[in-house]
């Protein structure tokens, strides 16, 4: 059998896509060798998922419940989110419903609803930690369905033949930890090259009425099939596979109209990055956003993926569109799912009250916006954040006024986001017009296919050969530079300012390629496509010509392409087929004692406790760094070379907070010493909690915006932290650190967050007595906490009041410490 380092010799780096060339013998002993671990038992014939039954929403169930609830709230027209999102509740409906919500009457943004999901995924950056923790719980197998999928760990460099097995190679540990895990447990596990999690999600798992929970922030792009679904942390995640409810505050409901229908250069992705402009990233904050209205009937499923995928940039709980028959159908049996698609196709049909699928006559939104697609033109946003919006007519003047860079060095399209076959055809068309002409691009230009069954088809269509033909780099079906997984072979130095075109979800500061002065520029893959040729951040390809070898002027033509392939999809590699959902209790757990990347997890500590048994408040702690600006996930814990950690905690905590900038002295990653000594974040983080010394963080708005990073509320509670108080919080990460054991809190008046410095001590006032309560289920959603201030110069003491927003399972978690102490306790 061929050695990794052998195997790589017979690799060609003139065809990106040379690996799935070679004869299937030879791939498969190439990648099982690569693997390592992992055994080439009997695959199927397609890469395809577990059996469709286990992969049907419970429809008759569904329909039962959705029945129930509409016993509890008689007179109430319900949206399609709140459909789905209720008769999910089961037996937990009325206490979900009725309680502290003057009787049903007001259940958006009141009710906290206990939901028993469908289905969870996982990638496998979080997946490590996801499953430590189950671990802890004890079980043969996992509650609900539920899949691993490898694609956050795969760099992306010089083309997927060199980088998928170099990447197997150097994960070897990881994979065997996952995979190993995944056998006995029951969980399907794709391996390495399977695909993007999201796209493999959209085209297995999907379904309309679906409800399920995925441990990356872009989980919701399965909503373009109808479903509801959730990006969440790891600890939550468990909640679900372990059988209990998940909790959720009931989101309001943003509804998102369209009319029209798009044309030209005008695609998907602009509904989305023109919505993001006049939402910023905070405006989905508490919201699941709905779109209905004659616009979505001309859309395809991955369009409407594609936007669901980047709501999660407006802070949205999740986005969703109806169950469309013109484009959910087709798509539906496209991937082997008739039967789902019978289903849905009966239920949409049905009268009003029993019609699971589509919002009531008469149902009301939170909040309408329009949009009409005959007038949307393409955006282009950033740069390093997703909501700051352009119009390409105007992004012209917006380089100059900005001072911003006139050429950019790399075009990437792909990722989860856009990696359809509609992308993939559209963007075709461009690079050949482009060819036709003379033209090759002057920007280097990479292609990531979403999944192993976009890649064998498009490569079998001969798109590949298109990119490939115009010097394009195809990466392999992962993540790769969307996440910071890009190591970069062009000349640009780490601090130099330079520019990007992707047609990514997100752009914050060093996300790509670890240097902070790379500006991102988001876009539509066909505008990417085109703007590549140029090379130019003001290059208009809708009213601009480029030069030509033979010195004719060329202007692009609109992109045109189709949503599903004539031919159907194609089957793919088996090799990258999911293993079977069936748990064996035999199989061992591979984790070894001597490993740097993983590491099993001990509990965390209680809540103190004061002589008399009672929950204490917190005494003589201080203020760790007072964080100035945006501090997003990838702020708290940053991925690129740190994702090899995730299953580390005492290795991954040495980033904790390394990319926050300290407000007081205006340097990142600084936090100061009560002697004045000068530390890195986690530097100090560590002394202190040797010390004893307790801890917290003091920041400004949407703190942990950005994606589902678990680890960016446990690193902070590994080092000590108990308490964040800043002036908002993004959503998932707010649960993420209640889960944890972190008591998430807000300045009731957002200009006392000047009135606190690093070194300051604090103490709480009231916090203690509020978790006691909460947690015997008394209502606490009016009480304040106060926070008692010494001015580390001076000594002047003040008191600031905090605002908070715990349930009773919250402060149950806060008090064992975790969520997970509090279901291990529960379960003795």
């Amino acid at each position: 059998m061929l050695t990794a380092k052998q195997s790589r010799a017979v690799l060609s780096p003139r065809r990106a896509s040379s690996l799935f060339a070679l004869p299937s013998a030879l791939r498969v002993a190439i990648y099982n060798n690569a693997r390592g671990f992992a055994t080439p038992a009997s695959q199927p014939a397609t890469p395809t998922a577990s059996s469709l039954e286990s992969r049907t929403p419970p429809y008759t169930k569904l329909l039962r419940n959705l029945h129930d609830v509409r016993k509890l709230l008689p007179s109430r027209s319900l949206t399609l989110a709140e459909k789905i999102l209720y008769s999910h509740l089961g037996e937990n409906a009325e206490e979900s419903l009725l309680q502290g919500t003057s009787n049903g009457r007001d259940v958006r943004g009141k009710a906290t609803l206990k939901l028993l999901v469908d289905r969870v995924a996982m990638q496998d950056a979080s997946a490590q930690m996801a499953l430590l923790q189950f671990m802890t719980c004890r079980l043969s197998s996992t509650a609900v369905p539920s899949s691993i999928h490898c694609d956050h760990m795969i760099v992306g460099e010089r083309g997927a033949d060199l980088d998928l097995p170099n990447s197997i190679e150097g994960n070897k540990e990881v994979y065997d930890f996952l995979e190993s895990a995944s056998k006995k447990y029951g969980i399907e596990f794709w391996p390495p090259g399977a695909g993007i999690i999201h796209q493999t999600v959209l085209e297995n798992y999907s379904a309309p009425g679906l409800m399920m929970l995925g441990t990356d922030s872009h989980t919701p792009n399965a909503g373009g099939l109808g479903a509801i679904a959730i990006g969440v942390g790891g600890a939550d995640a468990v909640d679900a596979m372990v059988g209990a409810a998940w909790e959720l505050k009931a989101p309001k409901i943003l509804g998102v109209k369209l009319e029209g229908q798009l044309s030209g250069w005008a695609s998907p992705k602009d509904i989305i990055m023109s919505l993001a402009g006049q939402l910023t990233v905070r405006g989905g904050t508490g919201y699941i956003i709905e779109y209905f209205g004659e616009g979505v009937k001309s859309l395809s499923s991955t369009g409407m993926a594609t936007v669901c995928n980047m709501g999660a940039e407006v802070g949205a709980t999740t986005s969703i569109f109806p169950y469309t028959p013109s484009s959910h159908d087709p798509y539906l049996h496209a991937t082997h799912r008739g039967a789902i698609a019978t289903q849905a196709n009966a239920i949409w049909h049905s009268p009003g009250a029993h019609n699971l699928l589509r919002p009531d006559d008469g149902a009301e939104y939170d909040q309408v916006i329009v949009m009409d697609l005959t007038k949307l033109e393409p955006h282009i946003n950033g740069p390093f954040t997703p909501d700051l919006s352009t119009p390409l007519s105007l992004f012209k003047d917006a380089v100059k006024a900005n001072s911003w860079p006139e050429t950019f060095g790399a075009g990437l399209i792909g990722s989860c986001t856009n990696s359809s076959y509609e992308d993939m055809t559209r963007s075709e068309s461009l690079v050949k017009q482009a060819k036709a002409a003379g033209l090759q691009p002057r920007a280097d230009f990479f292609v990531t296919p979403g999944s192993e069954q976009i890649r064998a088809t498009v490569d079998r269509d001969g798109i590949l050969s298109s990119f490939e033909d115009s010097g394009s780099i195809v990466l392999a079906n992962a993540c790769g530079p969307c996440i910071g997984q890009w190591s970069r072979t062009d000349d640009v130095k780490k601090g130099e300012s330079n520019a990007i075109f992707s047609s990514y979800n997100r752009n914050f500061p060093g996300r790509n390629d670890g240097n902070r002065k790379t500006m991102n520029f988001l876009a539509s893959p066909e505008l990417v496509t085109a703007m590549s040729y140029a090379g130019s951040t003001t290059f208009n390809p809708l009213t601009d010509t480029l030069p030509t070898p033979s010195g004719t002027p060329f202007r692009f033509q609109p992109p045109v392409g189709q949503d599903l392939p004539s031919l159907g999809f194609a089957s793919g590699n088996p090799v990258f087929a999911p293993s079977a959902a069936a748990p064996d209790a035999s199989a061992p757990v591979v984790v070894s004692p001597t490993s740097s990347r993983l590491a099993l997890l001990e509990p965390f500590d209680a809540w103190p406790t004061s002589a008399s048994g009672t929950p204490a408040d917190l005494t003589s702690q201080r203020v760790l760094v007072k964080v100035k600006g945006q501090c997003t996930t990838d702020t708290i814990s940053a991925a690129g070379p740190w994702l090899k950690y995730k299953g580390h905690l005492p290795n991954i905590s040495e980033n904790t907070l390394i990319g926050a900038v300290n407000a007081d002295t205006g340097n990142t990653n600084e936090a100061l010493d009560l002697d004045g000594s000068s530390h890195t974040i986690p530097e100090l983080a560590k002394k202190w909690k040797a010390d004893g010394q307790g801890w917290i963080v003091v920041a400004e708005g949407n703190y942990g915006e950005g994606s589902a990073r678990e680890h960016a509320a446990l690193q902070p509670r590994y080092l000590g932290c108990r308490v964040i108080v800043t002036k908002s919080f993004a959503r998932i990460h707010e649960t993420n650190l209640k889960k944890q054991g972190v008591v998430p809190l807000t300045f009731a008046n957002e200009s006392d967050y000047d009135l606190v410095n690093g070194g300051d001590e604090v103490s709480t006032e009231g916090l203690g007595e509020m978790l006691a309560r909460g947690m015997k289920g008394e209502d606490i959603s009016s009480m304040k906490i106060g926070l008692l201030v010494k001015k580390k110069v001076g000594g002047e003491v003040k008191r600031i009041e905090l605002k908070h927003q715990l349930s009773r399972d919250q402060c149950g978690f806060v008090l064992k410490g975790s969520a997970l102490n509090l279901l291990a306790a529960r379960g003795q």
